[in-house]
C-alpha cells in the first residue's frame, strides 16, 4: 500500500505515504504528515498528497510561518527582481499590512477565508493608529502577497497560490491631478524667475517624469534635430540614497520631440550653466554632465525637487497639485489635440498603448478643446 491513515489523538491523524525512489539513492521515501480533522477527511488529504506527488507537484510540509517566509522573499528573491526603491515599498507593505495579520499563520495552512478576513480587518482599522485602511493600499499589500506566493509555488513551498483565488477589494478611482490652461498660465508666470522653472517648463513640454527629467544630460539632447533621448532615469530611498537606474519600462528608452520654445529655453539654461562654471573656473561642462544637477557635478534630488515644488506651490499660490500632475496635464493636452494613443503612449514612455488607455481612458471622450492650448501656453511663455 502506498499510504495509510493511523489515529493520534481524538481528531488527529498520522498519513504515512511513499513518495518514490530518491533518484540519487535509488532508495524508496517516506512522508509523514499529521493531519486535525476527521477520518474521512485525513483519508481525502491522504489521496490527494498521493495525487499530488504523481502529477509532479508534491511539497514537502513545513512549520514556516508567513512572516518567516515573506522575510526570506524579501531579502532572497525580491531583493535581485526589483529596485531599491520598489523593494522598499515591498518592506513596507510586508512590515505595517501583512506581518501584524497575517505573520504567524504557517505559510502552507492558510486559506482563502483568512485572506478575506485579512482584506477585511485591513478595511475596518488596517492604519498604525487603528483607522481604515484605504481599499487602494488593501490592493497594493494584496498584490505583494500574492507575487511573494507565486514565487513559493515557483519553489515547491507552495502547491498553489492561496491569494490569487481571494480577489482584492475593488480600488476607488484616482482622480487625475490636471491643470487647466490658465492655472498652466499662472504657474509659468509666477515661477518666471524661481531656479525650478527650467524643469517644470520640460516637464510640461515632454511629460517626462521626474527622475526622467533629473537624469538627462547634455549629450542627451540634440539642438539641431529639436530632439532628446531618455536613456536613464533618478531615484531616491527613504535613506536618501540617490542611483541611476534603466527608464521603467522596456519602452522607456525613448526619443522625445521638443518644441521649438522648449529647445531655445534648454540653450539658455545651458548658456547660464556654462557662465558660472567659466566664472568659478570650473571650464566647459562635459557631455555627461546632468542638465539639472549641481554646479559642482552631483546629481540634484528627487525628493528635493518635489519639496522646492511644494514650498513654491505655498509660497506663490499655486494650485495644489503635486509636481507628477505636470505629466498629467502634458498627456491631456495631447489627447485633447487629438494625437493617437499610440504616439502618447510611446512619447510617456508606457509599456503599452493599454496603460496609457487605463490612466487617461476617460480623457479621451473629453471635448474640452482648451487643453489643447496648454502646451502651446507652456511655450510661449517659455520663451519670453
Amino acid at each position: 500500500m502506498r499510504g495509510n491513515v493511523t489515529r493520534r489523538g481524538r481528531n488527529s491523524w498520522r498519513l504515512k505515504f511513499d513518495v518514490g525512489r530518491d533518484p540519487l539513492t535509488g532508495r524508496r521515501e517516506t512522508r509523514f504528515v499529521t493531519f486535525r480533522g476527521t477520518r474521512k477527511d485525513a483519508e481525502r488529504e491522504l489521496t490527494r498528497l498521493l495525487s499530488s506527488n504523481d502529477g509532479g507537484v508534491f511539497v514537502e510540509p513545513t512549520k514556516m510561518t508567513v512572516a518567516a517566509y515573506l522575510d526570506h522573499w524579501l531579502d532572497n528573491v525580491a531583493a535581485l527582481a526589483v529596485t531599491p526603491k520598489t523593494l522598499e515599498r515591498y518592506r513596507g507593505l510586508v512590515a505595517m499590512q501583512i506581518k501584524p495579520l497575517l505573520g504567524n499563520c504557517l505559510v502552507q495552512k492558510l486559506k482563502p477565508a483568512q485572506i478575506q478576513d485579512w482584506h477585511a480587518k485591513l478595511l475596518r482599522s488596517g492604519r498604525h493608529d487603528g483607522g481604515a485602511l484605504s481599499p487602494r493600499t488593501v490592493v497594493h499589500a494584496h498584490r505583494v502577497l500574492s507575487k511573494a506566493f507565486n514565487d513559493a509555488v515557483k519553489a515547491e513551498i507552495l502547491p498553489r497560490n492561496v491569494a490569487s483565488v481571494v480577489s482584492p477589494p475593488k480600488s476607488e478611482d484616482v482622480e487625475l491631478e490636471i491643470l487647466s490652461v490658465v492655472q498652466v498660465a499662472d504657474v509659468m508666470a509666477k515661477l518666471r524667475h524661481v531656479a525650478l522653472y527650467p524643469i517644470v517648463v520640460v516637464a510640461l513640454a515632454t511629460g517626462l517624469r521626474r527622475g526622467e527629467i533629473l537624469a538627462l544630460q547634455w549629450g542627451d539632447i540634440d539642438f539641431e534635430t529639436g530632439r532628446l533621448r531618455v536613456e536613464r532615469s533618478l531615484e531616491q530611498t527613504k535613506g536618501g540614497v540617490i542611483r541611476v537606474k534603466p527608464p521603467k519600462t522596456k519602452r522607456g528608452r525613448r526619443n522625445v520631440s521638443l518644441p521649438v520654445d522648449a529647445v531655445a529655453l534648454l540653450r539658455r539654461h545651458r548658456a547660464s550653466q556654462l557662465e558660472l562654471r567659466l566664472a568659478l573656473g570650473m571650464g566647459k561642462p562635459p557631455e555627461d554632465a546632468w542638465v539639472f544637477g549641481h554646479i559642482d557635478g552631483t546629481t540634484r534630488s528627487p525628493r528635493a525637487v518635489s519639496e522646492e515644488w511644494t514650498r513654491n506651490v505655498d509660497s506663490l499660490k499655486l494650485p495644489k497639485v503635486t509636481f507628477h500632475a505636470l505629466r498629467h496635464t502634458h498627456a491631456s493636452a495631447l489627447i485633447a489635440a487629438g494625437v493617437d494613443v499610440l504616439t502618447i503612449s510611446r512619447r510617456l514612455g508606457h509599456g503599452s498603448a493599454a496603460i496609457t488607455l487605463k490612466v487617461y481612458g476617460h480623457l479621451f471622450s473629453n471635448t474640452d478643446d482648451n487643453a489643447a492650448a496648454i502646451i502651446n501656453t507652456v511655450l510661449g511663455a517659455a520663451s519670453e
